[in-house]
């Protein structure tokens, strides 16, 4: 009878992860809750708290407890001074708007979206491991929601395009048609980022190369001409960032897969070649689309001009809109599909970020927002690139950081804040800041999670 003695069971502690990564609990169900499908109507119901937001609020309030314990990050002045840098714009825009209290609730969503829920995640993700953690949760998300739209476009019960049910919309419906693009783009960005790690393992970036593939077809049938703009626009920064060599390696991928799901398969070819030719169509013969998107434009701007300092004050678009506008401008956009009877939408923005706080926070609330921004950016795309040993072991960290920040900034050219989807930009500006403002306990820990 052998002596020999079997090697002990591997178990995996749960108890003991949940009480080392329990802070992240809130910002995965702020990232995961996107997945469930939201009530006819709440998708874009001004005032509406969804799950993911209130997940946002405990996650604010789980890192306002891990501080008064003073076991969160440690940030530098410049650092802190950044990620508070908007709330002084806020604060100005209220104050001196027509009606304050009626320019209150805009406060409170700005300081989640770019204050509380950007500084949350910087102070909580303590290494590398527990942001890999946060990207899977996007990739996750993307998946899920990426298969109820390709259901949605193969069954025909999308939301309406063309006269037919077939737009992929995801479980946000007809009336946040963005919502699914924005989610599916981001975890495409992700999953590009980890396929061209060659520090990660190689299951892991297979899985990553899968699944960036497989969010290709989404993405596509989403005929969202903006999500591809920033995401062509940000896996492109991402790509050379990599090195010039897995770029094109990606590319000839990402081509072959497009000829085989469009041009093979025939995947909505006919349609989304409409869509894309259409981009270049926006002066010479654009839609009435288009064409309400230039008139809000000009009149956001006019807005500005009026009141320069501080804009019109938070929430005051709509109440100035028809006074700046020309008579272009149509009455609303028609949502229907995805189980929503027919409804018109009403214009209540410009479809702006930089032009809507232009004209609501005017020059002061712009060069908070953007100046911060860029500098976030600046220096996130520095830390990619600097020879530092600690930094390079978890460059996929810091080519998701960016990645994802690129696709927001652009993303915002065209778009704006609103929707369930909007809590997400939030997350992302925490992950692109947590990146850009290392601290000294988040290298010692970067160290340990790249070791690991």
């Amino acid at each position: 009878m052998s002596t020999a003695h079997a090697s002990p069971p591997i178990r995996f502690d749960l108890p003991g992860v949940l009480r080392r990564h329990w802070p992240l609990l809130p910002l995965a169900a702020t990232v995961l809750l996107l997945c469930a499908p939201l009530p006819a109507g709440d998708a874009t119901a001004s005032g509406k708290v969804t799950p993911a937001d209130a997940a946002s609020l405990l996650l604010v309030l789980c890192c306002a407890v891990q501080a008064l314990r003073g076991e969160t990050r440690r940030l530098s002045a410049l650092g802190a001074f950044l990620l508070g840098l908007p709330a002084a714009g806020l604060a100005v825009a209220t104050v001196t708007a027509a009606d304050p209290y009626a320019a209150l609730p805009g406060f409170v969503r700005y300081l989640q979206v770019f204050v509380l829920v950007p500084a949350a995640v910087v102070l909580l993700l303590r290494d590398a491991r527990e942001f890999r953690l946060a990207g899977g949760c996007f990739v996750a998300l993307a998946l899920v929601q990426g298969a109820v739209g390709v259901v949605q476009f193969a069954t025909h019960t999308g939301a309406s395009y063309q006269g037919a049910d077939i737009r992929a919309v995801g479980t946000f419906g007809p009336g946040d048609v963005m919502g699914m693009a924005t989610v599916v783009a981001y975890g495409l960005i992700i999953a590009t980022a980890a396929a061209l790690t060659p520090t990660l393992t190689h299951r892991v970036r297979r899985a990553a190369t899968v699944s960036a593939l497989a969010l290709l077809v989404p993405l596509g049938l989403s005929f969202s001409r903006g999500a591809w703009i920033a995401t062509v626009g940000a896996g492109l920064v991402v790509m050379l960032m990599a090195g010039v060599r897995r770029a094109l390696k990606v590319l000839v991928a990402l081509g072959a897969a497009a000829v085989v799901l469009v041009g093979g398969l025939g995947f909505g070819s006919e349609m989304i070649s409409e869509r894309l030719s259409s981009i270049t169509q926006v002066s010479s013969a654009p839609d009435q689309s288009v064409t309400d998107r230039y008139t809000m434009w000009a009149a956001a701007e006019s807005m500005w001009r009026e009141r320069p300092a501080a804009g019109v004050g938070l929430k005051g678009f709509p109440a100035n809109r028809d006074s700046h506008s020309s008579l272009g401008l149509s009455s609303g956009s028609d949502t229907a599909g995805a189980g929503q009877a027919f409804i018109r939408q009403p214009l209540l923005s410009p479809h702006n970020m930089y032009l809507l706080v232009l004209s609501e926070q005017g020059l002061i609330g712009l060069t908070a927002l953007a100046g911060g921004w860029a500098a976030l950016l600046v220096a996130g795309v520095r830390r990619v690139l600097a020879p530092d040993p600690a930094a390079r072991r978890i460059r996929d960290c810091g080519l998701v950081a960016v990645g994802l920040f690129v696709w927001q900034l652009t993303d915002f050219l065209y778009a704006d804040i609103g929707g369930p989807s909007t809590v997400l930009t939030g997350v992302i500006i925490g992950l692109a800041a947590w990146w850009a403002l290392p601290s000294p306990t988040a290298d010692g820990a970067v160290d340990r999670a790249a070791a690991a």
